[in-house]
């Protein structure tokens, strides 16, 4: 039987198992349950009248938390932060009356945003070193296959399956470099209280102000952060849900250029996204293959991206020291770009680690242009022979427009080979113009640059991240 609510397709369709427990809201209201323990443990550590039978007591109940008091008193008071400390302090009498002391509700709704954001972005990174990984291992096999290469979406000069590759790859190296920036600069929003003074510490600590500078220091290091935010309104500056959703957006964008090549290649097919044996491209056309995979990568894409905007806006718009209007844009913002990209790296590997190469059709197509690119080299050695450049380069620009003609106008094969065997001024038989045609020798520095980026860039990567390896990913859907 078919629900009858609304599910989003990011609870369902996309996104790993692991990624949407990290925005579950269990997660949330474990993390804040953890969070409240901190806060005791560094009162108490720092000299305020809080018991180790309180915390025991609290550390005893972080997990089996009861909704149902939560949910109840809710509907009451309004309030969801204090709904569940009053569901927490049911459960720990002893504790009840240290619960949340000196904080504010963004002490746990920020410091949860920013570990949860924390744990996605360690989980994405997992992902993207495993696609990487994958993409390395299909450069390296293909560096030395020449292939077509195009500028303007036409014909240019040839390069390599693998070569091409290695573009997607750098992409991805890039967005490494910034998720490692961003997730290395994370900082917990800490214990800064209504207005970010500390205000309500200061006075808990009686006037002491390093017992408040030590407070965020303890908690951070409680919770596995190297520190807290120097300074904040209410909240952690909005920036920081900014700058974590360009860094998606970054990924999304190569994702995006990696499925519109696969795309085009498999239009010409030359290479394929992988295409399950029982699997229906089309419910018409019973024999089409579509890149349904690619595709999907795409559309996510084309939704992170534009979803980035949203951080900004709200960064934009926050007045002095916090107003609420983050609030229903940043839990849906945030939590769907987090999941949309983990469906594109699931994509992303899948299809990466999949790929079909049909070499004879690359072979094909590029053997019916190659010889427009030779005509340099055939020029040159005619040259060499005793030759006038001037001369020569002219016969070659007609012979190249007639042979052109003949291909759009009359669909039959390249013949500029013939034309240049024919014409007297060349001096060159058919036969040895045919040797002069071999791919390799048209791919420049491809296959050297293949090998050197992979050993240079690639292996260290992976190399530093051996623990992160092995990842495999299926589809959904």
């Amino acid at each position: 039987m078919a629900a009858n609510n609304y599910t989003s397709p990011l609870s369902e369709r996309y996104p790993s198992k692991e990624m949407q427990f990290l925005f579950s809201p269990d997660m949330k209201f474990r993390t804040w349950r953890r969070l409240w323990i901190a806060l005791a443990e560094a009162e108490k550590e720092l000299g305020l009248d809080i018991t180790q039978e309180q915390i025991d007591e609290l550390i005893e109940h972080k997990d089996d938390i009861n909704y149902d008091v939560a949910k109840a008193r809710e509907k009451e008071v309004r309030h969801d932060v204090m709904s569940h400390v009053y569901a927490y302090g049911q459960q720990c009498p002893k504790a009840k009356g240290i619960i949340h002391l000196g904080a504010t509700s963004c002490y746990v709704g920020d410091n949860t945003d920013i570990i949860i954001m924390k744990q996605a972005l360690i989980l994405i990174r997992k992902k993207l070193i495993n696609t990487i990984a994958s993409l390395s291992e299909f450069a390296e096999k293909y560096k030395a296959l020449p292939t077509l290469a195009y500028t303007h979406y036409q014909p240019a000069q040839p390069t390599t399956v693998g070569k091409r590759a290695t573009l997607w790859l750098n992409d991805l190296v890039m967005d490494l470099e910034d998720l490692d920036y961003v997730l290395d600069s994370l900082r917990l929003l800490g214990s800064k209280g209504t207005t970010g003074t500390q205000a309500s510490f200061l006075e808990l600590f009686e006037g002491d102000h390093e017992k408040c500078r030590q407070l965020d220091k303890k908690i951070a290091e409680k919770m596995g952060f190297s520190g807290c935010y120097p300074v904040s309104g209410q909240t952690y500056s909005r920036k920081v849900d900014s700058r974590v959703l360009n860094v998606l957006a970054g990924i999304a964008q190569s994702a995006h250029k990696f499925s519109n090549d696969i795309r085009l290649l498999q239009h010409m097919k030359e290479v394929e996204e992988p295409f399950e044996k029982h699997q229906i491209g089309s419910s018409a056309m019973a024999y089409k293959r579509n890149p349904m995979r690619s595709e999907r990568m795409a559309s996510l894409a084309n939704y992170v991206m534009s979803d980035a905007m949203n951080p900004q806006i709200t960064a934009a718009t926050q007045w002095f020291e916090r107003t609420l209007d983050d609030s229903a844009n940043k839990r849906i913002s945030v939590s769907e770009a987090f999941l949309a990209t983990d469906g594109i790296l699931e994509l992303y590997i899948n299809v990466s680690s999949g790929l079909v190469v049909y070499p004879k059709v690359i072979e094909a197509h590029l053997m019916a242009e190659l010889p427009f690119m030779a005509t340099e080299n055939i020029m040159m050695d005619a040259v060499k022979a005793g030759g006038d450049r001037q001369e020569l380069h002219e016969r070659i620009r007609v012979h190249s427009m007639e042979a052109g003609k003949v291909i759009k106008e009359q669909g039959k094969a390249n013949d500029l080979l013939d034309r240049i065997a024919q014409d007297p001024a060349f001096n060159i038989t058919k036969e040895a113009l045919q040797k002069v045609l071999k791919p390799e020798n048209y791919v420049g520095r491809a296959t050297e640059q293949t090998t050197e980026f992979l050993n240079g860039v690639i292996k260290p990567i992976l190399t530093a991240n051996e623990d992160q390896l092995g990842l495999t990913a299926e589809i959904n859907v």
